[in-house]
């Protein structure tokens, strides 16, 4: 029996999706949501299928994509802010607790979500990577959508 391959898949036609974005930062929350924006179009996904909230900060995107999760609107989701290191350790509680949220509804609900929560050093690290991964998020969602449903059709 021949080995079956999945191939990757970022098509986005007939995917509803929303994004979720942290206010705390807002020009790297802007510069995040261009690139998720852009990637959303290049890949088909109508611009009546997607929807974007914000959120306070980083902390509060979990909550958000657990309401989105649950309501069953959506194909797949993405998260997206910038937390950057300070002289506290709150930079650590903040970025591992975000990550930890969004893996959690990830897994708990099944489905997709592209980080984008970009935890940096500096504004200017923040700056020169916000566009590329809001981009880059989006697509990684897109491909699990498209994963998830090329595994139930097996």
């Amino acid at each position: 029996m021949p080995i079956v391959r999945i191939e990757p898949d970022t098509r986005g036609a007939g995917r509803r999706v929303a994004i979720v974005v942290s206010r705390f930062n807002p020009r790297i929350g802007d510069g995040l949501l261009a690139g998720a924006l852009r990637a959303l179009r290049e890949a088909g996904v109508a611009d009546d299928q997607v929807t974007v909230v914000s959120v306070p900060g980083a902390l509060e995107a979990p909550l958000a994509l657990q309401r989105l999760a649950q309501s069953g609107a959506c194909d797949a989701l993405v998260a997206l802010g910038a937390v950057i290191r300070g002289d506290t350790y709150h930079f650590e509680i903040v970025s591992n607790e975000s990550a930890s949220g969004v893996s959690s509804v990830q897994l708990e609900y099944g489905i997709p979500i592209g980080n984008g929560i970009l935890t940096c050093d500096t504004d200017a690290q923040a700056e020169a990577r916000m566009d590329a991964k809001g981009y880059e998020a989006t697509m990684a969602a897109l491909e699990l959508a498209n994963l998830i449903d090329a595994i139930g059709e097996r």
